[in-house]
């Protein structure tokens, strides 16, 4: 799949120094480049892709707010700690709304920081939409198709 996006984006002839990179999971924290580049040596394929693209001159941008992030994890951790009675029990997955805030934040992020003429590059799970809160003035295209959905 790497290999894949790679190649989708070679084939897009992007001028890099105008794209901004975001992250799944990448707080804004300051630290946004040094936990890349960690995540990449320990082989992180998508991590390591963005590394060759921050060589070529993107940019790469915090994305996500470290309290929500945090939050999220710390939910998974506990519903992965419980006994199994409980798990049954308990929701599955984030608690209903976390990942449409995440979203939320996410897109409102992208708003802000990305520049007119610019191109965004962002890399989310198949769970997230954060494309149903940006704003209309920034268009969305998908490289991979989304399953359950037409073309990309």
């Amino acid at each position: 799949m790497w290999n894949a996006i790679k190649q989708l984006l070679d084939a897009a002839q992007l001028e890099y120094p105008k794209c901004r990179l975001y992250q799944d999971g990448l707080p804004v924290c300051g630290m946004e480049l040094k936990i890349v580049r960690e995540v990449a040596a320990r082989g992180s394929r998508n991590h390591q892709l963005l590394v060759t693209l921050i060589d070529r001159g993107a940019i790469l941008e915090g994305t996500e707010d470290s309290v929500l992030l945090r939050g999220e994890y710390e939910r998974v951790k506990t519903l992965l700690h419980s006994p199994p009675a409980e798990q049954s029990s308990a929701p599955m997955g984030p608690k209903p709304n976390s990942t449409a805030e995440r979203d939320q934040w996410i897109a409102r992020r992208i708003d802000s920081t990305l520049l007119a003429g610019e191109t965004g590059i962002l890399f989310i799970g198949l769970l997230h939409r954060v494309e149903d809160f940006l704003p209309e003035d920034i268009r969305t295209r998908f490289l991979l198709p989304r399953p359950g959905s037409r073309g990309g």
